[in-house]
């Protein structure tokens, strides 16, 4: 499994983006994938995950703006982020993790894609 974080950009507030998460190597239909985020002197934190039964996890401040969903055909994992905000400004970064939870702990995660940049600024 290898990770490829792409899509970040810079967004007024109120805009949308899409990221996505591409994998080269081994299938990751059979890992759940989730989206982290950081900023500068904080932890990663976790954003929203598609877990590997399919079903979708998003944290409490982005549910309803964001969605974590899943293309096993191209076995890419994507996040739509609509309606941004300035506080969602931080690092993106994919994750996989064997298994059907959208675990908070980092160290669960066996894979990690590079992070890309989300800047929401007017």
């Amino acid at each position: 499994v290898q990770l490829q974080a792409s899509g970040g950009g810079l967004v007024q507030p109120g805009g949308s983006l899409r990221l996505s998460c591409t994998n080269s190597g081994d299938s990751i239909n059979r890992y759940t994938v989730s989206w982290f985020r950081q900023t500068p002197g904080k932890e990663r934190e976790l954003v929203a995950a598609n877990r590997q039964s399919g079903s979708a996890y998003h944290t409490d401040s982005v549910r309803g703006r964001f969605t974590c969903s899943r293309d096993r055909a191209k076995d890419t994992v994507y996040l739509q982020m609509n309606n941004l905000n300035i506080g969602d400004t931080a690092v993106y970064f994919c994750a996989a993790r064997p298994g059907n939870r959208a675990a908070e702990n980092v160290s669960e995660y066996d894979y990690w894609g590079q992070g890309t940049l989300v800047t929401v600024s007017s």
